[in-house]
């Protein structure tokens, strides 16, 4: 294979497990001396498309991807998709859709090497290759799939899953349903990759997990336990955690946090709904009233300055005016910062697509604008806090990056790509601080 044909396309679609496992296929492909590129426009010898089926737009965005990677390849290219809505779909769909290499939940470990096989044996017209070979509900499948980085290639932050798989059941989604059981990664492995990334250069580790807050459960550990095992390595500056389920976040976790000095002072707590009545509706497990308690008890163990960021989701079956506006309500006393809204999207074989009292999409639209401007709203109101203030920006690109609160940042003195800053903030412009 020639050089010029050793350029790859990779998209991540979905959640931050969905970068972690897009990362690990980018590391093979890049110690086997391929090139990674992210345009979809481009010139590329195969594509590899992490996906995600949290809604039916992300369902579309996944099928567009595909189809055109596959209009830029035309016949011979190699085109391979994975991750939750890979998982969906059947075989003759898949075929119509062009894939070549189909893995769905599982198989992304051994994903890349099949790749390779096919570009370095010139086999880029060829049957169709279906990875997913066990349920993912059997006992074999309730095993670990490791997925080992030594640096990130897509992101300047590490961004790890330590765990994979939920039992939630959530009455509106359907990630349980492709992801499986709960499954934690065992604790020597994180802790061994944490020393491997931090040697080479990483500054900013990310816990990620479908359901973090169950990691270890499995295995006679927690969360919490790991977050105190993890605070010793003294060459970690920088940990975050991705989404935390709010009825994870009990006193021990939260003990934990406030004696790691490395975790930085951000929690993103899925609120989706301010309404008793809807919460319970979506099986979540906590009240509006527990969710502005949590809130107050990060800020009373860890910082009164915690970002605490939030999913809402809006126009849920039977929700009336008066459960968006209690949604609001618990926004604003929960003290929220970044908010990510979501209109409703039915997804067949759950509990809610078969709950009453639809929602119509001109009112699921105008909420959805309506919940998204009052967030902005909360977000420039915290973001404003740190005027005049000193703040340690970890740049990733054209000078920008995050601080340690998770707030974007940018800084007019530049800085290279993986450094860490401290500046002071003058300016709060464009939803990011200017310092």
């Amino acid at each position: 294979m020639t050089e010029s044909n050793r350029k790859i396309f990779i998209h991540v679609f979905g959640c931050r497990s969905s970068i972690c496992e897009g990362e690990y296929i980018a590391g093979v492909l890049k110690f086997h001396d391929f090139e990674i590129t992210e345009d979809i426009n481009g010139e590329y010898k195969a594509a590899v498309i992490v996906t995600c089926s949290v809604t039916q737009e992300a369902d579309r965005k996944c099928r567009q991807a595909v189809r055109r990677a596959r209009r830029v390849l035309g016949d011979k290219g190699v085109v391979a998709v994975c991750g939750c809505w890979a998982q969906s779909l059947d075989k003759n769909s898949a075929c119509e859709l062009g894939i070549d290499i189909l893995a769905g939940s599982k198989g992304k470990d051994i994903l890349p090497y099949k790749l390779i096989d096919m570009l370095e044996n010139d086999e880029t017209q060829h049957s169709f290759l279906d990875l997913r070979t066990h349920d993912i509900f059997s006992p074999y499948e309730s095993q670990w799939e490791e997925l080992e980085i030594s640096s990130p290639v897509l992101h300047s932050r590490a961004f790890m899953k330590i765990q994979d798989g939920c039992d939630h059941f959530c009455t509106y989604c359907v990630i349980p349903f492709l992801r499986g059981r709960p499954v934690s990664r065992p604790k020597e492995k994180i802790i061994s990759e944490i020393q491997r990334l931090l040697d080479n250069g990483t500054k900013e580790i990310i816990f990620t997990g479908i359901h973090l807050g169950l990691y270890g459960r499995d295995i006679d550990s927690s969360l919490a336990d790991l977050i105190s095992e993890v605070s010793k390595i003294k060459k970690l500056k920088r940990l975050r955690l991705g989404s935390l389920e709010p009825f994870c976040l009990d006193e021990k976790l939260l003990n934990a946090l406030s004696e790691c000095e490395a975790f930085c002072h951000h929690l993103h707590l899925p609120l989706q709904s301010g309404s008793d009545e809807i919460l319970n509706l979506m099986r979540r497990g906590y009240s509006a009233k527990d969710f502005v308690e949590l809130c107050y008890n990060a800020r009373k163990k860890i910082s009164d300055k915690i970002h605490i960021s939030s999913d809402i989701l809006v126009g849920f079956p039977g929700e009336k005016e008066k459960d968006f506006n209690a949604t609001l309500t618990v926004m604003q006393d929960a003290g929220l910062g970044r908010v990510h809204v979501f209109p409703y999207s039915e997804r067949p074989g759950t509990l809610a697509a078969k709950i009453p009292g639809k929602i119509h999409h001109d009112i699921k639209i105008s909420r959805t604008s309506m919940a998204i401007a009052f967030g902005r709203e909360l977000y420039d109101k915290y973001a404003r806090n740190f005027l005049g203030r000193k703040v340690e920006i970890l740049i990733e690109k054209n000078s920008k990056g995050y601080t340690r609160h998770y707030v974007e940042a940018v800084c007019s003195d530049g800085g290279s790509e993986n450094a860490i800053l401290k500046a002071k903030v003058l300016r709060y412009v464009n939803n990011r601080l200017e310092c």
